[in-house]
């Protein structure tokens, strides 16, 4: 008698629908064993398993005029699926996880203007986070940024890094987890993160970057300032701890 089967193969009988589809739901990062995120989609569960799968919001449209587009993007989305859907090309990007602020742009020449105000560090950038222990007091971050580039981007503090800076700001406490509003005065791949770890204080559900498992990564990029645009993404629900 058959004990276990492969999770994604299950995932697509409970939910009527392709094992491919199964699939790219468990790649994605929303199926779930209670409170544990399955990760390897051939792994082998029991056949009595019960999957939770998170829904994923839909894409909210900020603003738009003849120059720029601005997306909420939900997480789980990459940004290049968002720009696919709208049909523009990005200014910026987030991380598949991360949620918030994402810009599409519209105009060729509005898009070289853009670019340089990030060159040149006049674009403002709020992000918010739920991180790992108890953060009371303001912190300016001033670390360089090295970026390997591999199949998968990584980041650390160094010497031979570009300059980064973030600054710390705590919103609230909640046990042994704090939400914090970082802005960045800079752009590094990766540097909310990587800075947030620098200072013990990783990103809940961040384990690339040392942070607990959790639902996602809780980032959220809630607010950016270019051109005279001012562009506010309201926090998603999981925020509300």
């Amino acid at each position: 008698m058959i004990k276990k089967q492969k999770a994604y193969k299950l995932l697509a009988l409970q939910e009527g629908i392709s094992n491919k589809a199964a699939k790219e739901m468990i790649d994605r990062g929303i199926v779930y064993i209670g409170n544990k995120r399955v990760v390897i989609a051939r792994g082998e569960v029991d056949i009595k398993t019960k999957f939770k799968v998170q829904n994923i919001q839909k894409i909210e449209k900020i603003f738009e005029d003849s120059d720029i587009i601005a997306i909420n993007k939900p997480a789980f989305l990459s940004s290049e699926e968002v720009s696919k859907k709208i049909g523009y090309p990005l200014l910026n990007r987030l991380d598949k996880e991360t949620s918030g602020v994402l810009l599409l742009v519209k105009d060729e020449d509005f898009q070289k203007r853009a670019i340089k105000e990030y060159k040149e560090k006049k674009v403002l950038k709020e992000y918010i986070a739920w991180v790992d222990g108890r953060v009371i007091e303001s912190v300016e971050i001033d670390k360089p940024i090295l970026t390997i580039k591999r199949k998968k981007a990584y980041s650390k503090i160094s010497r031979d890094g570009k300059d980064a800076i973030s600054f710390v700001e705590p919103l609230m406490i909640e046990g042994n987890k704090s939400k914090v509003k970082v802005t960045i005065k800079t752009g590094r791949t990766h540097q909310v993160r990587v800075h947030l770890k620098s200072i013990a204080h990783p990103i809940l559900g961040d384990t690339f970057y040392g942070g607990k498992p959790y639902k996602r990564v809780m980032l959220h990029s809630y607010k950016t300032e270019l051109l005279g645009y001012s562009f506010v993404a309201k926090e998603p629900e999981d925020f509300m701890i």
